[in-house]
């Protein structure tokens, strides 16, 4: 009979014992998250969002108006290398024979691009200057001059260009393009030539 008590007060104790170590303390709670700590949160990475989408803003408007600023500057550089070009097209001499003052067939383009010219710039007026070589007399050559320069007037006028547009002078000899005392420098003097003498602020391109 004690025997049988003895593995009672056994058995108990083993029981206890594993109830005492199976049924231990619960394990920790886990913490709740605090609602103004989550919303912190939220609204630090909206800002940082925020930020790096007015940041990208930022540099999209830089980048539009840096090409804007280039185009604008291309632009302005075309127009200026085509009013030069313009002017240089309107400056061009034209040229003629020995004691002649009829409008040569190989200058007759030139003086079309300038009818183009002084048409698509109805402000523009201009004068023509007439020159011959050293040869013969100064009165001679000044009537000379003249015949020059009207005849190339009276070509830009035949073609629709106001005859109030465009002014004479003649210079005679007294203007050489070239010093010389031979026809290579002669031919080159006997000329005429072209001035701006108003409306040439804005010059379009015909």
């Amino acid at each position: 009979m004690k025997s049988v008590s003895l593995l009672l007060v056994i058995g108990l104790a083993a029981a206890a014992t594993a109830a005492s170590s199976c049924g231990g303390n619960p394990p920790p709670a886990q913490p709740t998250p605090n609602a103004d700590s989550a919303a912190a949160a939220a609204k630090a990475r909206q800002d940082s969002i925020d930020a790096a989408n007015a940041e990208a803003a930022r540099r999209a408007a830089e980048d539009s108006a840096r090409i804007a600023r280039q185009r604008e500057a291309d632009s302005l550089a075309a127009l200026s290398r085509g009013s030069e070009e313009v002017r240089a097209t309107l400056a061009a001499m034209i040229h003629f024979d020995l004691d002649k003052s009829n409008i040569r067939g190989d200058d007759m383009g030139a003086l079309d691009q300038k009818v183009a010219i002084l048409q698509a710039n109805p402000d523009l007026r201009i004068r023509v200057g007439g020159h011959c070589d050293e040869r013969g007399s100064d009165e001679y050559n000044l009537a000379l001059g003249n015949r020059r320069a009207q005849a190339a007037k009276q070509y830009l006028v035949s073609h629709g260009i106001d005859a109030g547009r465009i002014e004479t002078q003649s210079w005679g000899e007294e203007r050489p393009l070239v010093d010389g005392h031979d026809e290579s420098a002669w031919s080159q003097n006997r000329r005429d030539e072209f001035e701006i003498i108003s409306g040439g602020d804005n010059i379009h391109h015909p």
